[in-house]
C-alpha cells in the first residue's frame, strides 16, 4: 500500500488538520458529499479535513481498494446517532500527495446531519472567511 494513504489512515479520524496537511498537495481538490462545490488548496482542504474529524464518530476504514495513484477507502462512521457508510477516492500526485478527494456517502439523512454539523463548526472557525475563495 501507498505510504500516503497507510498515513492517511491513521490521521483522518484524528481531526488534527496538521497531520492531514502533510498529505495534501498545494493544489488539492476536496469534494464533499454534502454539495456539489469543490474546496481547492492545501489550507482550505486540511481545514474542513480536520473539522470533519472531529463531527465524525466510530469513524474507521473497512477495505482499502487501489493501486498507484488511484485509491478507494471504504468507511464507516457516526454523525452524532446516525449511521453512515461512505468511500474516500483518492488521486495521488507524482510526489505521492494527495491531489483529488471525493467523498460519496450514505444514508441521505446522515449526509444532511454532516452538512449541519459543519456548517455549524465553519461558523465559528473565522479562517473560513477566507477560504470561501476556495469554493469553485
Amino acid at each position: 500500500m501507498h505510504p500516503t494513504i497507510t498515513k492517511m489512515q491513521e490521521v483522518v479520524a484524528k481531526g488534527d488538520e496538521t497531520l492531514i496537511h502533510e498529505l495534501l498537495a498545494d493544489d488539492v481538490k476536496f469534494m464533499p458529499p454534502t454539495y456539489y462545490k469543490t474546496w481547492t488548496g492545501r489550507d482550505p482542504v486540511a481545514a474542513v479535513l480536520g473539522h470533519v474529524g472531529k463531527v465524525f464518530s466510530d469513524f474507521k476504514y473497512r477495505r482499502v481498494m487501489g493501486d498507484g495513484k488511484n485509491w478507494a477507502l471504504e468507511f464507516q462512521c457516526k454523525v452524532g446517532d446516525l449511521d453512515a457508510v461512505g468511500v474516500d477516492l483518492i488521486t495521488l500526485n507524482d510526489d505521492g500527495l494527495i491531489e483529488t478527494f471525493e467523498v460519496v456517502m450514505r444514508p441521505y439523512k446522515t449526509i444532511g446531519a454532516l452538512r449541519d454539523a459543519m456548517n455549524a463548526r465553519v461558523m465559528t472557525d473565522a479562517r473560513f472567511l477566507k477560504f470561501r475563495e476556495a469554493l469553485s
